[in-house]
């Protein structure tokens, strides 16, 4: 087990702050799935603090500042799709430091940051909708 752990940890903590201010700009179908997203990354946050207790790496840091004020629908989808590109980068980075109860939860991960960010690519009607090799630096 390494530290790409204690970094995913880290987004997961980064990612659940980030949806408060969020889903306050949002409504309808839009703040449904903020509260969705916020809840699937309390739930791989849940499971990380379990898998790293007792291994002896460091705690998490705290991660918590936007990558942009929150002031409106636009914003609130921006950082949105921001949040689970961050995720998504993350988890794609631990899968080759896991294996296999962690490589599967690293690749769910990955996936489930994945569709976030299209569903939110969605809802602000951004191009592309979607990315090949989600959580993959562009070139």
């Amino acid at each position: 087990m390494t530290g790409e752990l204690t970094a995913a940890l880290e987004a997961e903590y980064a990612a659940i702050f980030a949806y408060g201010p969020i889903g306050v700009k949002l409504t309808g179908a839009e703040q449904t799935a903020a509260r969705a997203a916020e809840a699937a990354h309390r739930t791989l946050r849940d499971a990380l603090v379990l898998a790293l207790t007792g291994t002896g790496l460091p705690p998490a840091k705290a991660a918590y500042a936007l990558p942009e004020a929150v002031v409106d629908r636009a914003s609130a989808l921006r950082v949105a799709i921001t949040v689970e590109e961050k995720a998504a980068a993350v988890w794609r980075a631990a899968l080759p430091a896991t294996v296999d109860t962690q490589r599967r939860q690293a690749l769910d991960a990955l996936t489930g940051c994945a569709v976030r960010a299209t569903r939110w690519r969605r809802f602000a009607k951004a191009k592309p909708i979607t990315v090949p090799f989600p959580g993959k630096a562009p070139a």
